[in-house]
């Protein structure tokens, strides 16, 4: 493929829509973006078997391999961020960068494991409440301050995408991510350029885990976007962008 080719996982419980407008940008610098519906979300099918962040990784691996794509840039945020990490420490060799936004590198705590198990139970026990509950449970967490108290379009847009998830996707998810294992070592060894991009008003990944991730990092570099919570590709879609395209402009491509 011509180009630097861009890979950018999505946020849970969201779709690739999350990174149209990153994606319409990098496409207009001139690289070649594949942004995928993680499998379960975006009209997909839900991946066969236990849940495990580790099968996403492998199922997205293939369909790369499928698209003759062996080089790339790999970006994510969130739970795209926890894909992109267990890709990399499948297949280090395929990236020449890494963009990590608003996620972390550490295991869930056993409380925040306890909270995903309550909420993939709630959605299958209550699969028609599915939006209501995420909405309840995630929404003040989604969105910076700011952005709740002023762009009421923006709150209704993520309202409206939470309404648009599964149950099923909802619950498999859940208990994937709270089994995930650690990925600081899988940093700690990358000799790569990573992007540690952040809402300073994420409340979900806050600043200690953007430190923890810097500090193991051989080639790490930090961009905080003010004002902005854990949808920072969201709130802040023109910043946000531009810090993107301006560290894959900075990548030297191998040759």
């Amino acid at each position: 493929m011509s180009g630097q080719t861009v890979v950018l996982l999505h946020a849970f419980p969201f779709d690739a829509r999350l990174w149209a407008p990153q994606a319409e940008v990098l496409a207009a610098a001139g690289s070649q973006v594949h942004a995928p519906n993680l499998p379960g979300f975006g009209g997909t099918e839900l991946l066969p078997g236990a849940p495990s962040i580790d099968s996403v990784a492998d199922a997205i691996l293939a369909d790369l391999e499928h698209r003759g794509i062996d080089r790339a840039v790999l970006g994510g945020i969130s739970l795209g961020g926890y894909v992109a990490m267990a890709m990399l420490r499948k297949r280090p060799e395929m990236f020449t960068a890494a963009i990590c936004c608003d996620t972390k590198a550490s295991a869930d705590t056993e409380l925040a494991r306890e909270n995903r198990f309550r909420m993939a139970k709630a959605v299958t026990e209550n699969p028609q409440e599915c939006g209501r509950i995420l909405q309840q449970a995630m929404l003040a967490g989604l969105l910076g301050q700011v952005t709740r108290d002023t762009r009421p379009e923006l709150v209704a847009q993520v309202s409206a995408w939470l309404d648009d998830a599964g149950p099923k996707a909802v619950a498999w998810y859940q208990q994937a991510m709270a089994d995930r294992v650690e990925s600081l070592t899988t940093l700690g060894a990358l000799d790569i350029p990573v992007l540690i991009l952040w809402g300073s008003g994420d409340t979900l990944s806050p600043e200690a885990d953007q430190m923890a991730m810097l500090q193991v990092l051989r080639r790490g570099q930090e961009v905080k976007i003010a004002g902005a919570g854990h949808l920072s590709i969201v709130e802040h879609p023109g910043s946000t962008s531009r810090a993107i395209k301006d560290f894959i402009a900075a990548v030297r491509r191998p040759d």
